[in-house]
Formats: C-alpha cells, sequence, structure tokens
C-alpha cells in the first residue's frame, strides 16, 4: 500500500513539476486502437515550443498504458485507479498537471499539421475568452461536419444542443460556409483549448454528469461568470465520434437526457427555470412518445429513467444562484420547431 502512495505521489511531481505553457491531455479508457492511430499524429504535429502530451487513463484493461510507454517515451501517463467517466476523470488528471492552458482530446481524433497554432493565437488575443474549438469534421467522411461540435455549439431556449453545421441529425458539408470565426455557447469537449486557471475556478466538470453534457454545463457556467467560448476555422481536426458509447446507447441516451435537465436547473435563471423545465419535460415525453411508436420501448424506458433520476438530484443544486437572464449565444427559439415544423435544416 504504501509502495502504491509512493508511486502516484512522484507521479503527480513529476507531472506537476513540468508547468507547459500547454498540455494536451488525452482521456482514455480501452482505447488503445485509437491510440496507435491517432497518438503519432499528435505528437508529430503539436511540436509548439513548451507543449507537453499527457494521456490520462481510466483503468484501462486493454494494455494502453503499456502500448504507451513501449512506443511514445515523450507521453506523460497518469494512471487513474478506476474508470471515473469523462467528467470526474477529467477532474483529477487535470489536478495533477499545470500549464496556462489545457487542450482536451478524445482519444478518437485525428489532429492536421498547425491545429494548435490557432487556438493559442485566439486564446491570447481575445478579450474576456475562456475557452476554444476547433472547425470538427468526420473522419469517415472528411469533406462533412462530424456531430460531436462541427463548426462551434449552441443550446436554443429549452436546452437543446445544436451546432453550425450539425443540426439533430442533418449534418453538413463543409464549402466554407462556417470559415469565420465566431463566439458560440459551448466548445466540444472533443477538441478545445480552456484556460486552466479558470477550469479550476470553475470546479471543472460536474461530476454528477459522468459523461455527455459536462462541457456544455461548463461554457454555461463561464459564460455566467462573464467570459466568452469561440469557434475557430484555422484549425481542423478529425473525429470518429461514438468511440466510447454508439449513438444507439441507451445509457447514452440517459446521460444525454437526464444531464440536459440538470444542466438547465442548475444554470438558468431563476425567474426562467420552471417555466422551461415545465416545456422541455412536454417535448422530451413527446420524443419519448416517438420512441414508442417506432418500436423503441429501450429508448422510453432512458428517457423515463432520465427524468427519475434528474428528480433524484436536483435537489442537490437548490443552493445555486445563476444570473437574472441567459448568456449571450442562447438561440431565442425553439430548434425543435424550427427543424420539425419550419423544415430549417441549417443554421442561420
Amino acid at each position: 500500500m504504501q509502495r502504491k502512495f509512493f508511486i502516484i505521489y512522484n507521479q503527480k511531481l513529476k507531472i506537476k513539476n513540468q508547468k507547459s505553457k500547454i498540455s494536451v491531455v488525452i482521456l482514455n479508457w480501452n482505447g488503445r486502437h485509437f491510440l496507435e492511430k491517432y497518438l503519432p499524429g499528435v505528437e508529430m504535429y503539436s511540436q509548439l515550443p513548451d507543449v507537453q502530451i499527457i494521456v490520462a487513463d481510466n483503468a484501462s484493461t486493454d494494455s494502453s498504458v503499456a502500448y504507451i510507454e513501449a512506443n511514445h517515451p515523450n507521453v506523460h501517463i497518469i494512471r487513474l485507479d478506476k474508470n471515473y467517466g469523462f467528467a470526474e476523470g477529467y477532474n483529477r488528471a487535470l489536478q495533477q498537471v499545470e500549464a496556462d492552458f489545457y487542450v482536451l482530446l478524445n482519444s478518437d481524433v485525428e489532429v492536421s499539421e498547425g491545429w494548435l497554432q490557432p487556438m493559442l493565437d485566439m486564446m491570447l488575443q481575445k478579450p474576456d475568452i475562456a475557452a476554444c474549438m476547433p472547425k470538427i469534421r468526420a473522419i469517415a467522411d472528411r469533406r462533412y461536419f462530424e456531430y460531436a461540435g462541427a463548426a462551434g455549439g449552441f443550446i436554443d431556449k429549452y436546452g437543446y444542443a445544436f451546432c453550425r453545421g450539425r443540426i439533430f441529425h442533418t449534418v453538413e458539408k463543409d464549402d466554407g460556409q462556417y470559415d469565420t470565426e465566431m463566439e458560440i455557447f459551448w466548445a466540444t469537449g472533443a477538441c478545445c483549448m480552456i484556460d486552466a486557471k479558470l477550469f479550476h475556478e470553475m470546479g471543472g466538470f460536474d461530476e454528477l454528469f459522468f459523461a455527455h453534457m459536462e462541457e456544455i454545463d461548463l461554457c454555461w457556467r463561464l459564460k455566467n461568470a462573464g467570459y466568452t467560448v469561440w469557434y475557430t476555422p484555422h484549425s481542423t481536426v478529425y473525429h470518429v465520434g461514438g468511440g466510447m458509447l454508439p449513438q444507439s446507447s441507451t445509457f447514452k441516451t440517459f446521460l444525454n437526457y437526464r444531464n440536459n435537465l440538470l444542466m438547465l436547473h442548475k444554470n438558468l435563471p431563476d425567474n426562467q427555470r420552471e417555466h422551461i423545465l415545465n416545456k422541455r419535460t412536454a417535448l422530451d415525453c413527446v420524443s419519448a412518445l416517438y420512441s414508442l411508436f417506432r418500436g423503441d420501448i429501450s429508448a422510453l424506458k432512458a428517457v423515463w429513467k432520465a427524468h427519475k433520476s434528474y428528480r433524484k438530484l436536483r435537489v442537490q443544486y437548490e443552493k445555486n444562484r445563476a444570473p437574472k437572464k441567459l448568456p449571450s449565444c442562447v438561440f431565442r427559439k425553439s430548434i425543435v420547431y424550427q427543424y420539425f415544423i419550419k423544415r430549417k435544416k441549417i443554421f442561420e
């Protein structure tokens, strides 16, 4: 037991004593196959001065750590003792990393030459900026945006998340239509740069979320505190998507619905919370009934369990005091109505 503590303590000292301007931190859980494909590119194209690459391993059982040790000796490894999920996993890892900026990077992301510099330039030049993200394209078809991030994230007035380049299941081809810098509501956890000091001042990710929506919640809290989040088209990465939990996963459905409700409950202004959550509940019921109509009983159960879990957990946020108005970049209409009724499929 003492030997195990000594190893962990010295590992922490090793990381902390090597403070960098940028720390690229990849959270990994049984993703050796992704590391083999994409970690070499991260090393090759991250050669700015004072950059370190770290893999934080969520107790993988697929020899991920052994692969890194044998093939990437310059990559630092943080070994977590179990799978803490995305939110708590990153929180625990980043407590051991000192840097000016963190780059959170999924293991299933392929970076391109020059990917870091535009994000760093943006973080250094924009006033009040807390985080930024690159353009996210799909590895499956590199002409198209990727679902989890695309060209910058937004939410509508009921908390539904969407992106420039991706609204619900409509994903656009990248023809340069979003090649302008823009303030956005949220930056994807698949690849984003964030001010390290602000990450810790905000308390990091909400660990109750486990995974999904935690980056949107963090960006909302940053905006409530007066900071901004941006998108730069001058950096491009390619994302597999659904690497850990595929779109068909009922657990993913549960997390998305439950965490979305928790995010609304904790961040909405007090005078709007009840009204918006009532509307959101009605819309979720319609979604669940549609799942039943399609014969997808598992999705209906996931939505029901999500609402049940939300009602149980929301008491932990009762002391939160959100601002009296919504922050910038909230789409003030219903994206559900715009998409399904008015048939508007692209960002305007």
